[in-house]
């Protein structure tokens, strides 16, 4: 079931990953912005700050709710602080920590960009990673010792390890193998991490008090391009000398007078496609999963901006709707990101036929 090659990718990315996704809360946020999502429903308005005003000038009074607590974007970005659940309903049961801070941080110098500042503190999303390794790791590496002793005795495997063989043999046996090509067993490992952690990743974004890691470009690209150093490794072995001509367009079957200027217009073309591959695997997952959670939390919001319980119901319908069809897309950007990378790799291997 190639589980252990799987726990140990699922480690390793776990572990470095994130580090470009993460960034220190700024001093200046205000503390409502982060304390206020633990609030009840009728304290999350918050009067805004009195400005100065001119001398002379008439007093007037500020607008009841003139400032609210966002309560969208902190569910769909990185920061310093996780709730956890919590029995005390004034604060609605659930209390906000902040992560440990103070940790290594260095700058990686970059030609064009300039110093890229790396802090290794641990974030909300570097959390949530950790957390979807550690299932992955016991799901996995439990399905793998159930299976071997259940095939001593000469059983099949039962339970959720039957489960998870079933679905190890369905990516492998029709999704990777028939894309990938002949000898193609090497990849197996690598793609089913990829699927798993995905997946685990998406479903928990649909957990209360968790996150959505693959809702972090940093992260989806991170994906992307540990998939674009597996496709090119794997056209550079298939092909040998013959992987120079992924880059350069050279037809052989055209006259000199013509290779020249058609290798000119659409090696630049050639080369451009092997970057928006990975460009395509990260943006598809991270739209897909951002955009699940923007929904379920405008429509949610209605509440809050009527202010009043009179039109909760159909704004919870809704997004109890939405709800379920992020459970279908959770599998369905797992099922698609691995997809595409078999074909990816599948294409550069046999781009010399």
């Amino acid at each position: 079931m190639k589980s252990g090659s799987i726990a140990l990718a699922l480690a390793a990315f776990a572990a470095f990953a994130p580090l470009s996704a993460q960034e220190p809360a700024p001093a200046s946020a205000p503390a409502a912005t982060t304390t206020g999502m633990t609030e009840p429903m009728a304290g999350m308005q918050h009067a805004a700050p009195a400005e100065p005003q001119a001398e002379g000038a008439p007093h007037v009074a500020p607008a009841e709710g003139a400032a609210k607590v966002d309560i969208i974007t902190p569910h769909i970005t990185d920061g310093k602080h996780m709730e956890l659940p919590s029995l005390n309903a004034a604060h609605g049961f659930a209390q906000e920590v902040t992560l440990p801070s103070g940790w290594p941080s260095f700058d990686i110098p970059l030609p064009i960009i300039g110093n890229f500042h790396v802090d290794t503190s641990p974030t909300k999303l570097i959390v949530m990673l950790w957390i979807v390794a550690a299932i992955l790791i016991v799901l996995l590496v439990g399905a793998a010792r159930s299976h071997t002793k259940r095939a001593a005795q000469g059983l099949p495997p039962k339970g959720m390890a039957g489960a998870i063989e079933a679905v190890i043999l369905y990516m492998r046996n029709e999704v990777i193998l028939p894309n990938v090509g002949h000898h193609g067993e090497g990849f197996v490992p690598y793609l089913l991490t990829i699927f798993f952690f995905i997946l685990v990743a998406n479903l928990l974004g649909l957990v209360p008090y968790m996150a959505t890691a693959t809702g972090n470009i940093s992260v989806t690209a991170t994906l992307a391009i540990m998939t674009f150093f597996v496709i090119e490794i794997a056209g550079m072995r298939a092909l040998g000398k013959g992987y120079i001509n992924t880059i350069i367009f050279w037809p052989t079957d055209m006259p000199l007078l013509m290779r020249i200027p058609i290798s000119i217009i659409l090696t630049p073309v050639e080369f451009a496609s092997k970057l928006t591959k990975p460009f395509a695997l990260a943006i598809r997952l991270f739209a897909n999963m951002t955009a699940g959670h923007i929904v379920v939390l405008a429509l949610i919001g209605l509440v809050f901006t009527f202010n009043s319980y009179l039109v909760a119901p159909a704004p919870v319908v809704m997004a109890v709707a939405i709800m379920l069809l992020e459970l279908m897309v959770a599998f369905l950007q797992a099922f698609i990101f691995t997809l595409l990378s078999s074909v990816f790799i599948g294409l550069v291997r046999e781009s010399h036929h």
